[in-house]
């Protein structure tokens, strides 16, 4: 697994000078968390793969035009977060997984995030913009302000987001208990 980058800007100036070993660096600390947020939004184990694998390619390309000053797992979790839910919305119209397979998906390999069957699920049932704003605060452990900002989105809609979405879990949960 992942751990923390020894020196993270100099990973990520390593990288972006072209050092296999920095870039190798960089892909070991934050591709766990990536993917699993990833997959928390999408519920496919091959798309959160590859949604993971190009925001991850995206941001190396995109290492020129990076502040520094700033830490990178943020600014990748935005892109990987972003790519999940434009994927999840663009299969929600096309209807490519019938609602019978959520379940399914939810409890695929890669789903070790320590949430059980049921809230995965359930996590599955939300719209895709809250499902993002969940994984942000309780997989990558985002306080809202700094969803809001690395979503470009006003805090407001970060609250109301997470609210609605934890309440819709929190019902369905309910009901599936009862």
């Amino acid at each position: 697994m992942g751990g923390p980058v020894r020196d993270p800007r100099g990973a990520v100036r390593g990288a972006r000078d072209g050092s296999a070993v920095a870039l190798d660096e960089l892909f070991k600390a934050h591709w766990p968390a990536a993917h699993r947020a990833a997959y928390l939004i999408v519920h496919d184990s091959a798309a959160a793969e590859d949604i993971a694998q190009e925001a991850f390619l995206a941001a190396i390309r995109a290492l020129d035009r990076f502040d520094r000053r700033r830490p990178f797992g943020p600014w990748l979790h935005r892109i990987v977060v972003n790519r999940a839910i434009d994927h999840a919305r663009s299969r929600t119209i096309r209807r490519e997984v019938g609602a019978e397979l959520v379940p399914e998906a939810a409890a695929g390999p890669d789903s070790g995030a320590g949430f059980s069957d049921a809230t995965m699920a359930a996590l599955a049932a939300l719209p895709a913009e809250h499902r993002g704003v969940i994984v942000m605060r309780h997989l990558l452990e985002y306080t809202p302000g700094e969803i809001a900002r690395a979503l470009d989105l006003p805090r407001g809609t970060v609250n109301s987001r997470l609210r609605r979405g934890l309440d819709a879990l929190a019902q369905e949960l309910a009901e599936e208990r009862a």
